[in-house]
């Protein structure tokens, strides 16, 4: 699995509508556009990631259908951040008020806002300090927590506004509280 980063300002500059209708297009890949414009290309995930990232959006949709405060999202669902990025992380969780607040438009493309929980799981591919910066985007951009789940060490990478990143390594659960009361996420099925 690769990643592949395109440049296409300032020759062509997509917008809203094109970049949506490009993503439909190439259904066989998982497309972000970061703030400068530029597309991020990734191949589907192996099946190991996918099954493990199953567990993660099964256990976060049993919580939010007993919570009912919110809506889980899966990797393939695209937010439009306050920064002018499209990016679609593993798993996301929504208020209910912010999901309800957007029009029925809205919610059938790219959400124009940022997730109040995200979580992303690195892949043997994946690049740890592009993921850590792709946190550390979402939380600027105004989500609440963040989750970056390193399986190849063992660690979690917590991310809240105006706090440090804390890394917690042998670990077999993580809590979302307070911004996700009662949601713990077991990780063995993960590690």
């Amino acid at each position: 699995m690769s990643t592949k980063i395109l440049k296409l300002e300032p020759a062509i500059a997509l917008s809203e509508e094109q970049f949506f209708a490009l993503c439909r297009i190439n259904r066989d890949h998982r497309i972000e556009r970061n703030a400068q414009g530029e597309l991020i290309i990734m191949s589907p995930t192996g099946a190991e990631t996918g099954h493990r990232n199953f567990k993660i959006l099964q256990q976060l949709a049993n919580w939010a259908d007993q919570d009912g405060t919110g809506l889980g999202f899966d990797s393939s669902t695209g937010f439009k951040l306050p920064n002018g990025a499209n990016r679609s992380p593993d798993a996301a969780w929504i208020r209910r008020d912010r999901w309800e607040a957007l029009t029925p438009t809205e919610r059938d493309r790219f959400a124009p806002l940022c997730p109040d929980f995200v979580i992303e799981l690195r892949s043997r591919s994946d690049n740890l300090a592009a993921l850590q910066a792709k946190l550390q985007e979402y939380i600027d951009n105004g989500s609440q927590l963040g989750w970056l789940i390193d399986r190849q060490d063992c660690q979690v990478y917590i991310y809240r506004p105006g706090q440090p990143v804390e890394c917690r390594g042998d670990i077999t659960q993580i809590s979302a509280d307070p911004e996700l009361p009662g949601f713990i996420l077991n990780l063995a099925p993960i590690w």
